[in-house]
């Protein structure tokens, strides 16, 4: 079975998504309108921008699912997925991709999405930290006994996850952690505490708008991060969207599921490669591939 999967923020590069628009007049028509929608020309700082000016979250996100779903339309009749999952901002790829919600809702919600967790940012400093070579259950342990707020977030891979939460307490925790041995307890250059609760205000805002977008039966199941399930029905997918902002992201058990329910072949659509490193590292024996606008034609 084809599993497509879509990556989510730190994968971007400056000079993202030009190919696209050069090889194919359907992804250009699409980047315009994209513009059009945001209010700004994304495409110049996708296109031509800095690193930097790619970093900011209200350019990010959008970016990314821009790319990722672009790539997808691109790939025209052989895009056949029996299955997709994102990570984090990467579920909105997905959803679009599966046909559950149309391209400009998607981008709206993404855009929204960013921009409130701009602010939920800009409220109190936190921030994230990756930790290497540790056990889940001692790191949620440890997390569980730092003073503050300080959450596991991402589950990435064995022996790698992601923890969040206020400055302070990540700087605890990343002490006790390598106190207990992580290879590495390293803070993020991100600018805030996602898939925390801190991201609650946040969680507030894109609730009111996931909940006035209409969704569609998507052609095939969505294996969403709060989960690590497959899910079909729009309520549920609404619903576990919005609680997204502010629980972990179940990566590692998510691609276990799909592996499980006959996964074979795992395609990353959008920028980068890492989304295909961390399925080998959760099963080395799994397949993995990236799509690419030559496979379109």
């Amino acid at each position: 079975m084809k599993a497509y999967i879509f990556p989510g923020q730190g994968a971007q590069f400056s000079g993202m998504g030009l190919d696209l628009y050069e090889n194919s007049p359907e992804a250009q028509h699409l980047f315009e309108d994209a513009n059009g929608i945001l209010g700004f020309n994304i495409t110049d700082i996708m296109f031509e921008g800095t690193a930097e000016a790619l970093k900011e979250t209200k350019v990010t996100q959008p970016a990314i699912f821009l790319h990722s779903v672009i790539l997808a339309k691109t790939l025209g009749k052989s895009f056949k997925p029996d299955m997709v999952a994102g990570h984090s901002l990467g579920e909105f790829s997905a959803l679009v991709a599966n046909g559950a919600l149309t391209f400009e809702d998607g981008l709206r919600l993404v855009s929204q999405r960013a921009l409130a967790m701009q602010k939920a940012c800009e409220i109190q400093p936190s921030t994230m930290a990756a930790v290497l070579g540790l056990e889940d259950n001692i790191v949620e342990k440890i997390c569980a006994e730092t003073k503050g707020i300080v959450v596991a977030a991402n589950y990435n891979c064995p022996g790698q996850l992601v923890i969040s939460g206020e400055v302070d307490a990540i700087n605890r925790a990343c002490e006790a952690l390598k106190e207990a041995g992580a290879r590495r307890a390293l803070v993020l250059p991100v600018g805030g505490a996602f898939h925390s609760p801190m991201m609650e205000p946040a969680r507030e805002e894109l609730a009111a708008a996931i909940e006035s977008t209409t969704f569609s039966k998507p052609n095939c199941p969505i294996y969403q991060n709060v989960t690590a399930s497959a899910i079909i029905n729009e309520a549920e997918i609404k619903a576990n969207l919005i609680s997204q902002l502010t629980a972990p992201v179940r990566w590692t058990q998510t691609v276990e599921q799909m592996i499980a329910d006959g996964a074979t072949l795992f395609t990353e659509v959008g920028p980068g490669k890492v989304l295909q490193g961390l399925v080998r590292k959760i099963n080395r024996e799994a397949q993995t591939a990236s799509a690419t606008i030559e496979s379109a034609s």
